[in-house]
């Protein structure tokens, strides 16, 4: 008899025990306030066990309660939970950390470290596009080889965009655009991308195009890049590719591997790394086909109790030496896109069956344990860091509505700078890949100029400054000195509002800049981006 027999559909999910909160015969939602403090429990559960076995190593080995490097020895796990611990109202803990860090994490070392798993938590090519890895202490080894994939060169406008704002150094934002351009430069003549590119010839070495691993994160980047940046050609280039990929790697509301020059199917498989699609999808505002693409990603995980790292369309099983499931985010998260857009309890029933299955198959004395084999629920002994940065966030901010993530404008902060007044926090938070969110408005607000710039605006300054004395009325002049974001009334418990008055009151924060702010909710409200022709 096939294996796969032995687990027919919802099997699983019959051997669970059955918690308040799932829906019963009246078909009722399941319940977010008791799912939201599973979900914590599960995060403290990872996070203690992480900081009891595993400090200062990068990730957790939950099977044998100790811990091991993998991205570049700089305790990974511990930056990557720590906006997870200010999502959950953990302020003193997150201020904690923060210190922590900084008196403990060196990146001056010799370690061999992946340009993109970095960045999202070496550009000097004759192509534009960086290197896969580089050394943090030596640069790019003599041997290192040229071919990159299509994520690991387009997934940086996000965060270098930032970087460049907050520095006043255009050279970050300014690499990483040239990178998308050419990746864009780089389709081929149906409008698609291949896996692989060599970046010193720009010759493109795997050419199957897709949505999944080795270029999913691009066409994020495009996306979330044009809402971040209000970026008008940035959302113009996805949106072609949008169209080539509907022409040619859908079918049935799945998405296949094509070659890229042809359109020919070269792989019928579905990867667990494509479930961010819909989310994607939602982003843009195409709903419909985003809840029908999650719906058919949703029937696999029902199917095994979560996503096998590759899934067989045609055969309805997984493929051999694919089985596994790392407790990846990305169906988790596109069903919090969704349920912000839509209401449909469907997608809390996505999160139930998530915390009901992870905690049933995965969790062990030490934290989590990726899931080796689906079928049989092996574990191994990893969980990696995007556990804490990306599931465990997307499955609380799924079932915690009005989490200040989720802020729709109506509350914000009003911060006095010598240049005026910038508002903060008003919500239209961006995701990086990783699940780290940066506040559009304070990418605009908190601009650090240039030296150059700060020394005209200072004669500009004297110069006004001696045309009011002449005049009758004269205004108040903010003063300069050190200011802190009043905090938003209501969020935070007294205990941590306490652990917040403990910071010396002297701080060295740089001055913000704050012309007319150039951001607007014209393209993003609710992270949703509206186009001219919706």
């Amino acid at each position: 008899m096939p294996f796969q027999l032995l687990i027919p559909f919802g099997l699983l999910f019959a051997l669970l025990p059955l918690h308040h909160g799932v829906p019963g015969p009246d078909g009722t939602a399941p319940d977010p306030a008791y799912y939201r403090e599973r979900v914590k429990a599960m995060f403290y559960h990872a996070y203690d066990s992480y900081l009891e076995n595993a400090f200062p190593y990068d990730e957790l080995r939950p099977l044998t309660c100790d811990g091991h490097d993998t991205w570049g020895s700089f305790s990974l796990t511990l930056i990557d939970a720590l906006d997870t611990l200010l999502i959950l109202g953990n302020v003193s803990e997150f201020q904690r950390v923060v210190e922590v860090l900084q008196d403990n994490v060196d990146f001056d070392i010799d370690v061999n470290a992946s340009v993109f798993e970095t960045n999202i938590r070496a550009f000097q090519t004759p192509t534009g596009m960086p290197y896969g890895t580089v050394n943090l202490l030596h640069g790019v080894n003599p041997g290192e080889t040229p071919v990159t994939c299509t994520a690991g060169i387009g997934t940086f406008i996000v965060e270098f965009a930032t970087l460049s704002s907050l520095t006043g150094d255009p050279v970050f934002e300014d690499v990483a655009r040239v990178a998308l351009m050419r990746l864009w430069e780089s389709r081929s003549d149906i409008g698609l991308v291949g896996n692989h590119i060599d970046v010193l010839t720009g010759k493109w070495v795997a050419q199957d195009a897709g949505i999944g691993a080795g270029v999913d994160s691009y066409f994020e980047y495009l996306v979330k890049g044009a809402i971040l940046l209000q970026d008008k050609k940035l959302m113009a280039m996805f949106l072609e590719y949008n169209e080539a990929i509907r022409n040619y790697t859908r079918f049935d509301d799945w998405y296949l591997w094509v070659q890229m020059y042809k359109g020919t199917v070269s792989m019928p498989v579905f990867q667990s790394l494509e479930a961010y699609w819909p989310g994607l999808q939602s982003l843009i505002g195409d709903i419909d086909n985003a809840m029908r693409t999650f719906l058919n990603y949703y029937t696999v995980w029902k199917q095994f109790g979560g996503l096998p790292e590759f899934y067989n369309i045609p055969q309805g099983y997984t493929v051999e030496k694919r089985e596994g499931y790392p407790l990846r985010p990305e169906l988790i998260e596109s069903a919090m896109y969704l349920y912000r857009a839509t209401g449909d309890p469907t997608l809390l029933e996505l999160g139930r069956d998530a915390v009901e299955s992870i905690e049933k198959i995965s969790k062990v004395e030490c934290g989590f344990a990726t899931i080796k084999d689906l079928r049989d629920h092996k574990l191994d002994n990893r969980m990696e860091s995007f556990f804490l940065a990306e599931t465990v966030k997307y499955l609380y901010l799924l079932f915690d509505p009005t989490n200040f993530i989720h802020n729709n404008g109506s509350t914000f902060d009003a911060v006095i700078t010598p240049y005026g007044e910038c508002i903060l926090g008003a919500g239209g938070y961006i995701f990086n890949t990783e699940a780290h969110p940066i506040d559009p408005a304070a990418l605009h607000c908190c601009q650090r100029l240039k030296e150059e710039q700060w020394e005209v605006e200072d004669l500009m300054r004297e110069f006004y400054s001696l045309k009011r004395k002449k005049s009758r009325f004269q205004k108040k002049t903010l003063s300069s000195g050190p200011w802190e974001p009043p905090a938003r009334a209501g969020i935070f418990s007294e205990n941590q509002d306490r652990a917040r008055e403990k910071k010396p009151a002297k701080q060295k924060i740089p001055l913000l800049s704050c012309p007319s702010q150039p951001f607007t909710s014209k393209l993003a409200l609710l992270g949703q981006v509206f186009l001219d022709s919706t």
